[in-house]
């Protein structure tokens, strides 16, 4: 289906910026890359010769490992640098780091930053394609995507299902993708969690806010719940983690609201006891693992298809 359509961006900023065939070519993509993960040599020339900087100012293990992981199996040159090991820690701009980077003719810059628009700025200013990896509250639209893959690898399909997520919305970027995302491919998305943690406007990004918990997982096929983002918040907005955990936890009896064959989601890292009852976060019901593993053949896939994969 979408094997026909051109894949045209220069960048990948946020899944605002995609189209539902966009979507579809990169999972359809990621589908035929996954089987490399899985060879006995898992490398393949698709990218020799390409050089790719993964420049992270945030933390980040899954994601940054994830990438570097994608571009080396397709056998890509990749170079790490962190914040603290950059030159904006003696005062350089973030666009004169990029534009320094750029001198050096990198084919790729991953960027993920705690200030929302970064990506697209370095994009307006540099020759190099840009991969947004997490940028503030905006977006991350990897995770979505390896989210979209994740769901459709379980249920066969994304149009028509319902996607609750449960938690902290209001600073999730991981939240945002995926309200973009699912909604687009045909989902309907339903959101509850604390009021303070709930965003104006979520619902013209495609979500439907619940009073509660229990109605939002009310026959759910997918939920996925979310960490509380404590480093991102400037003022308390919850009680207590104790408090949060009894009335917005996912447990045991909360997922029974939901359909029987519902999975069980989370983009990581797990505050066990918290958002997630450890029980379900390692039951036969969770993908939270798959997610990982999809993760590195999403990445493959926008990295092969922003340099022009055919």
């Amino acid at each position: 289906m979408y094997s026909t359509h051109r894949f045209s961006h220069k960048h990948i900023l946020g899944l605002a910026d995609l189209s539902v065939e966009d979507m579809g070519l990169i999972l359809q993509t990621a589908e035929s890359f996954k089987e490399i993960s899985t060879r006995a040599i898992k490398k393949v020339p698709t990218l020799r010769g390409k050089t790719i900087v993964n420049l992270f100012f945030e933390p980040s293990t899954r994601t940054r490992l994830s990438f570097e992981v994608a571009a080396k199996r397709m056998s890509a040159d990749t170079f790490n640098i962190s914040g603290s090991g950059s030159s904006t820690v003696k005062g350089e701009t973030l666009i004169d780091t990029a534009r320094n980077l750029d001198a050096m003719n990198p084919d790729c810059i991953i960027l993920r930053h705690s200030r929302s628009g970064s990506p697209r700025l370095l994009a307006d200013h540099i020759d190099a394609s840009v991969i947004n990896a997490g940028d503030g509250t905006h977006e991350h639209p990897s995770q979505g995507l390896l989210d979209l893959m994740t769901v459709k690898e379980a249920k066969g399909t994304i149009s028509g299902l319902k996607i609750a997520i449960i938690g902290d919305i209001a600073h999730s970027r991981v939240a945002h993708s995926n309200i973009i995302g699912f909604s687009k491919m045909g989902a309907t998305v339903a959101v509850a969690g604390p009021a303070t943690l709930i965003p104006p406007g979520v619902e013209e990004m495609g979500a439907t806010v619940c009073g509660s918990v229990a109605k939002a997982v009310e026959d759910a096929d997918v939920i996925m719940a979310l960490r509380i983002q404590k480093e991102r918040q400037h003022d308390p907005l919850l009680p207590s983690l104790r408090e949060y955990a009894n009335f917005f936890g996912v447990s045991q009896k909360l997922v029974g609201a939901a359909k029987p064959d519902a999975i069980i989601m989370h983009p990581g890292p797990i505050n066990r006891g918290v958002e997630l009852d450890p029980k379900i976060a390692d039951g036969s019901r969770s993908v939270i693992l798959d997610q990982v593993t999809n993760g590195v053949a999403v990445r493959m896939a926008l990295i092969y298809l922003i340099m022009g994969g055919d």
